[in-house]
């Protein structure tokens, strides 16, 4: 046998041997049809937390945003994950009542293209010594330096 043929043969059976790590993984908290369809404009917060129960997340700085999702991915061995259900179900507040309501699907997402774009943040270009030993000495503890009270 040549070598060539040997190493065919450890490539094919290395991938057949890894080909057989199927998993599929559900995740998420989506509440099922008759619970989404108790909820409508109007409701407290309360209230549809008693219907629905916690969010899988909630977003805005005063918590007015709730999101229910869940999705189905599939991994095979090594090769990329695929995502093949995703639910979300998005509730919207305003004054401590529901104000929109919106259910998202896995055919409504889609991919978002990253800018390359680079914004510089200053005009001046700091030089070597001051980029990296600009902020020796800047430190202090105890607050003020100039300060002897207290000693």
């Amino acid at each position: 046998m040549s070598i060539r043929k040997i190493f065919f043969m450890f490539i094919v059976v290395v991938c057949t041997a890894c080909s057989s790590d199927l998993f599929i993984s559900h995740s998420g908290n989506i509440p099922d049809a008759s619970k989404i369809a108790r909820i409508h404009s109007g409701q407290t917060k309360e209230q549809v937390l008693d219907i629905l129960g916690s969010p899988s997340l909630m977003t805005g700085l005063s918590s007015d945003h709730w999101v229910y999702m869940s999705s189905t991915v599939k991994r095979v061995a090594f090769l990329k994950p695929e995502e093949l259900d995703r639910e979300i179900l998005a509730i919207s507040f305003k004054d401590n009542k529901v104000s929109r309501i919106e259910t998202r699907t896995l055919a409504d997402g889609n991919d978002i293209a990253v800018d390359s774009d680079v914004t510089r943040l200053t005009d001046r270009d700091d030089g070597f010594f001051r980029k990296y030993f600009g902020g020796v000495g800047a430190y202090n503890p105890f607050g003020n330096s100039n300060s002897r009270t207290g000693l």
